[in-house]
């Protein structure tokens, strides 16, 4: 069996405008600051995530209303409605100093790592809005992944249910609120790499946890990331 090698990547960590994009956003800067903006607690728990592991930590601090580090060239929300009307110069020049290097660098993590006989366990640290089109979100951690890829099921399977045998009360699904199929780095990735060498799951999670903070936040970190630990 091939030895795990981990890699954590968070592409919605914060919210910066970089100082020469930033009149593109005038009268839209409330938006900088909503789930639009950045993903709350995403990077807080990639840290901690690659912390514990020791494991190399890849992350942006740049809004995805700039461009969106998870979404596949060519796709209708690569670019904010801010940006998607700018001229295509401004577009390239973006996609070439945010969107690539941070995307090569990831990349380039991976294949190294297959290259020496590694299996490479790539989490991707995300959070969502607890409430979506009015309609209030079931759970407390998501887990996505490609079901017909038989190393992420059972992760995910395992990961779940020691979750839940370290914190009982917190509620966590598989393939929600999002698929673990759809546009994402770890699509991506997965076209490239095959199912025994490569392992994608996008961690997700409630944003109304982050929000209140305090004990709460702390104890579903340690639970999540010591759940993962007693799976290697």
């Amino acid at each position: 069996m091939k030895e795990d090698f981990f890699i954590i990547t968070c592409e919605h960590g914060g919210n910066r405008i970089p100082a020469e994009f930033r009149h593109f956003f005038r009268g839209h800067e409330s938006l900088l600051d909503t789930h639009r903006g950045y993903d709350p607690g995403a990077l807080t728990m990639a840290r901690d995530l690659a912390q514990t592991l020791d494991a190399p930590l890849v992350s942006s601090v740049t809004s995805r209303l700039l461009i969106d580090l998870n979404r596949s060239i060519g796709h209708p929300d690569l670019y904010s409605e801010v940006i998607r009307v700018q001229d295509q110069a401004t577009r390239r020049d973006i996609l070439d100093r945010f969107y690539l290097p941070y995307r090569s660098r990831v990349e380039d993590v991976v294949e190294t790592a297959v290259a020496a006989g590694r299996r490479v366990v790539h989490i991707s640290s995300h959070s969502f809005a607890p409430l979506m089109n009015g309609e209030l979100r079931n759970a407390d951690v998501g887990l996505l992944y490609d079901p017909a890829r038989d190393g992420e099921l059972v992760l995910c399977k395992r990961w779940q249910e020691a979750i839940r045998g370290r914190m009982p009360e917190v509620r966590v699904r598989r393939n929600y609120p999002y698929t673990g199929k759809s546009d994402g780095f770890t699509s991506l990735l997965r076209r490239r790499f095959e199912a025994g060498a490569y392992v994608g799951i996008e961690l997700e999670i409630n944003q109304a946890i982050v929000g209140n903070g305090g004990g709460g936040w702390v104890n579903l970190r340690k639970a999540i990331i010591g759940a993962l630990g007693g799976l290697r």
